[in-house]
């Protein structure tokens, strides 16, 4: 049985068939990788509308989940959504307009704000999040309950060594 992936790694193979840096399993694992995630993107991207966008509901869910649960500074959540404080602000701009989170300065420190999420906000994100988790589950359907062990425990050793 073949994919889509199988092509694209026979052409380069073919390419590249005296080169010895090419490894044929690891550009269909990588390009494997990115083609789910593309999928993912998108199937994601479908469940919003035009009043909550992805970006939206990814910074509720950095509020929501990250280390600092339901409270957090403007600056911990540009980090945690690995985007930068002016587009933060942007976000949240937008979500404070929409009733979905409040901010408040500081009792202790003036100069920070902490943004909490309101009950819609919270609302919001529940609505989302198990919307989302369909997606994911569906994305690794076609693999059974030990698979998807085995995938972890793969995927799991490939980032240990990412991160030494």
């Amino acid at each position: 049985m073949e994919d889509s992936v199988d092509e694209h790694v026979a052409r380069w193979s073919s390419f590249w068939k005296n080169e010895p840096a090419f490894a044929p399993e690891v550009e269909g694992a990588l390009v494997r990788m990115k083609h789910i995630q593309r999928w993912i993107d998108r199937a994601d991207l479908a469940i919003f509308n035009e009043g909550f966008t992805v970006q939206d509901y990814k910074t509720l869910h950095v509020l929501m989940v990250q280390p600092w649960p339901t409270e957090a500074t403007p600056a911990q959540l540009a980090e945690a959504a690995n985007v930068t404080r002016a587009a933060m602000t942007s976000r949240l701009d937008r979500l404070d307009e929409a009733g979905l989170i409040t901010r408040q300065m500081d009792g202790v420190d003036r100069r920070r704000v902490i943004v909490k999420p309101t009950q819609k906000g919270r609302e919001m994100w529940s609505k989302y999040i198990f919307k989302g988790m369909a997606v994911d589950q569906r994305a690794l359907g076609a693999l059974g309950h030990d698979e998807l062990k085995q995938l972890n425990d793969l995927l799991r050793k490939v980032l240990l060594a990412l991160e030494e």
